[in-house]
């Protein structure tokens, strides 16, 4: 086993990030990978109670608005890699009974989809996992999932015409669509208030169900929407299930301050210690910027995985796979290949240089999943560096979070309840 690094403390969190066969385009031809299965429910419940084993604090399930490209912006057309994908919150949702600890965070775009839908959608996530939901949110300008809805179309930003990633287009769009996402997060955060907590009475001697005088409109009017709310699912179990964006160094800023101004977990993607601190100073000065210092905001940073117990037999894992995609992997996080132990000594370095906490990507999650869970945990708990037993049933009890106040029942402090309506509550409850 190599020498670690000093100790973290045992807070250090971990996460998988689920997509498919894996990360590696060529992960579902592996002997491992069950590519009959992805698209059913069995297959994405072993995935989940295997994380669980693991006692890993949440998995992230990814998910798009349209099919899986090797192109960053425009379809590719490609039929030797997988296409398609179940509804991530669908999968979320068919999973949450079958475990009792682990988060469940899908992946949901707001560019295309309603805030008031996916409120909705959370909030039932976190009833149907008793306080375990989470959502990623993320953004697109592809030009095909635009045209899915037929509302906005994009320019091309790769293409004949020679647009650039840099431009100053691609540089406002890009600016434009973070800040309708920070705008998105408003709504549904919002929403999930708009019901107080003691807002369902339940009472059948006096034949009322709920306070309507604790269901509030949101009012929410700003350049991209225009809300009244109330929602109609009463405040989810947590009071607000955790958000999270993963977010990049951009020229515009807009990802880190998407992370500051309304994360409560960002997933980053420094590929040594020294960028882990430059990331981690940008999110904290967004973070301080948008008047949340004091508010928690855990920094998550992702690696892609290829583990197996000799560090050659990953590296020749890694290569194989390359041969049969046809190039060389490459992705915007940093590529890990080696053993458990050694990526517990990477991550307890990065965890020193600020992250609280990582997300991991199998590369082939038939092979890379168990080693994180009986390869990577095992090595971290010999260092005192990692759980060794579930602390908390509900997310943001496994990430130290504390269920935040009502912001509509702490703006109107002097209310006070109907002591016929206090009492039938706890007579019913």
């Amino acid at each position: 086993m190599s020498s670690a690094p000093s100790a973290l403390p045992s807070a250090l969190h971990l996460a998988v990030a689920l997509d498919g066969a894996g990360w590696h385009p060529a992960a579902w031809r592996e002997p491992v990978a069950r590519p009959r299965d992805l698209f059913t429910a069995g297959y994405w419940a072993d995935l989940v109670t295997e994380a669980e084993r693991g006692l890993l604090d949440f998995v992230t399930i990814e998910d798009a608005l349209g099919l899986q490209s090797s192109h960053a912006t425009e379809p590719d057309g490609r039929t030797d890699q997988v296409r398609g994908r179940l509804d991530a919150v669908l999968i979320a949702a068919r999973v949450a009974p079958l475990t009792r600890h682990i988060g469940l965070v899908p992946t949901v775009v707001a560019t295309h989809t309603e805030p008031f839908h996916i409120s909705k959608a959370i909030a039932t996530l976190d009833y149907v996992s008793t306080g375990r939901a989470g959502v990623r949110v993320q953004v697109s300008a592809r030009r095909n999932e635009a045209a899915h809805f037929g509302r906005r179309t994009f320019p091309r930003i790769r293409g004949e015409d020679g647009e650039s990633l840099d431009s100053p287009a691609v540089r406002e769009l890009t600016a434009d669509l973070f800040d309708e996402a920070a705008d998105y997060i408003e709504v549904v955060r919002r929403l999930w208030d708009s019901w107080e907590d003691d807002a369902e009475i339940r009472s059948v001697a006096t034949g009322r169900f709920i306070d309507r005088d604790r269901l509030h409109y949101i009012d929410f009017e700003g350049r991209h929407f225009s809300v009244k709310g109330p929602s109609i699912t009463p405040r989810p179990p947590q009071g607000q299930p955790l958000v999270g964006a993963l977010a990049h160094e951009s020229a515009t800023g807009a990802p880190f301050r998407l992370l500051g101004r309304s994360a409560d977990i960002g997933y980053v993607t420094p590929h040594d210690a020294d960028q882990a601190r430059a990331v981690v100073a940008s999110v904290r000065a967004e973070q301080d910027a948008a008047g949340r210092a004091e508010e928690p905001l855990h920094l998550f940073g992702d690696l892609v995985v290829f583990l197996d117990e000799d560090p050659a037999v990953a590296a020749a894992r890694r290569e194989r796979l390359d041969a049969l995609a046809g190039h060389p992997y490459r992705s915007d996080a940093r590529i890990f290949t080696g053993t458990p132990a050694q990526l517990a000594d990477v991550l307890q370095e990065l965890g020193q240089a600020g992250l609280t906490g990582f997300r991991l990507r199998p590369a082939v999650v038939g092979h890379d999943l168990p080693a994180i869970t009986r390869g990577l945990v095992p090595e971290l708990q010999r260092r005192d560096a990692f759980r060794r037993s579930y602390e908390a049933d509900t997310l943001r009890g496994l990430l130290g979070l504390a269920r935040p106040a009502n912001r509509y029942a702490a703006a109107d402090p002097a209310k006070a309840a109907n002591p016929a309506d206090t009492a039938d509550a706890v007579t019913t409850a």
